[in-house]
């Protein structure tokens, strides 16, 4: 079968047509579309659509079509086989390596994220609610902060080690609303920069250092939380990881961690997304994350709102869209690195929407506290 004739029966199980004039559909500008794909798979079709070969009017549509029949896991190319090879034996997310996600994701410019973001600067998924009643972008990262903070059961004074800190939001909401004391780990330069301005006068050190060197202080906390660090751990470093938590972890404390989940185990992450928005970056799975703390911590709560995550993408979409025109002029951008972050946002929004990926937050205490209260 050709590659012509192997693409198109698989977009038809997704009831996807080329030249059809649906929103989903895919509309073809170069026919060499079809051996990239079936050469590079996942990659292939990224970088195609950067280049114009292929458009589509709603991203996010056309790949929640695709990730419900698992068309992922039908072009199954060699280079994919070969990186799956070389992440088994390999530790893409050590020390070193770690800091490439930070110089070429998070260190972009800040003007984008503030467009894109909002004034919240949340990087993570937002909480619209049990009922989705948060109508707003920002009502719903406002809402997330005072969950994370009311999951941990804070109380003033107590100190709070964060490890990856975004853009010091977190930080500034638990030393300013909940009167705690707040240490934060982050690797991202620009990060720490408008972490520590946005923090200035508080109770916060912001640390520009790997999440590791927090074991090597000695010090230990009433709470420790992790907001969208997991992401960027690895399966290598898991376990480590979670006797960082328990060892930082003062006797009757909390740790929180937020993370999207996936719903098999992987050592690597989609090569698109690995090469272009998040190297080294992996989704964890249920049974990794569980294998990984057994013997550590003890489970308190797990609660899944990765639906929000589609709510959250699309939002930070519209946001990046009406900023466009002038975000190019002001950061010099081009028409690829929009077509880009555009199928990074809306890709991502359909594999939310798909269920192929979840949010999770889980809570951990040592065991040795008497009974946990859930919070949704």
């Amino acid at each position: 079968m050709s590659a012509r004739r192997t693409i198109e029966a698989l977009l038809g199980d997704a009831d996807i047509r080329i030249g059809g004039d649906r929103p989903w559909d895919l509309r073809l500008h170069d026919e060499r579309l079809f051996g990239r794909v079936m050469a590079d798979g996942s990659l292939g079709a990224g970088e195609a659509y950067m280049d114009g070969w292929w458009e589509v009017e709603r991203l996010d549509e056309f790949f929640d079509r695709l990730l419900r029949i698992r068309a992922d896991r039908a072009l199954r190319t060699p280079s994919l086989w070969a990186q799956f090879v070389l992440a088994r034996f390999a530790n893409p997310q050590n020390r070193r390596r770690s800091r490439r996600v930070a110089e070429q994701h998070y260190d972009l410019s800040n003007r984008l994220y503030e467009a894109m973001l909002g004034p919240t600067m949340q990087y993570t998924c937002a909480y619209y609610g049990i009922d989705g009643a948060k109508s707003s972008l920002d009502d719903a990262q406002r809402a997330k902060l005072a969950l994370v903070a009311d999951k941990l059961h804070l109380e003033p004074g107590m100190r709070v080690l964060e490890l990856g800190g975004g853009f010091g939001e977190l930080a500034r909401f638990l030393a300013a609303d909940r009167g705690c004391e707040v240490v934060s780990y982050n690797i991202s330069r620009r990060q720490v920069e408008y972490g520590r301005n946005l923090c200035s006068g508080l109770p916060v050190e912001i640390r520009q250092q790997d999440y590791r060197d927090a074991a090597e202080d000695g010090a230990t906390y009433d709470r420790v939380v992790s907001v969208g660090l997991m992401e960027h751990v690895g399966p290598k470093n898991y376990r480590g990881f979670f006797e960082l938590v328990r060892a930082c972890l003062a006797s009757e404390g909390l740790a929180l961690v937020h993370t999207i989940g996936g719903n098999t185990s992987r050592s690597s992450a989609d090569r698109w997304i690995r090469t272009y928005i998040f190297p080294g970056g992996v989704i964890p799975s249920e049974a990794q994350l569980t294998a990984a703390k057994e013997g550590r911590l003890v489970l308190e709560d797990w609660h899944n709102f990765g639906p929000d995550y589609d709510r959250t993408l699309m939002a930070w979409a519209a946001n990046y869209t009406a900023a466009w025109p002038a975000l190019k002029d002001a950061e010099d951008l081009d028409e690829r690195f929009d077509r880009m972050w555009r199928y990074y946002l809306y890709s991502c929004a359909g594999a939310f929407r798909a269920r192929g990926l979840q949010l999770w937050q889980m809570v951990f205490s040592h065991g040795d506290i008497a009974r946990y209260v859930p919070v949704r």
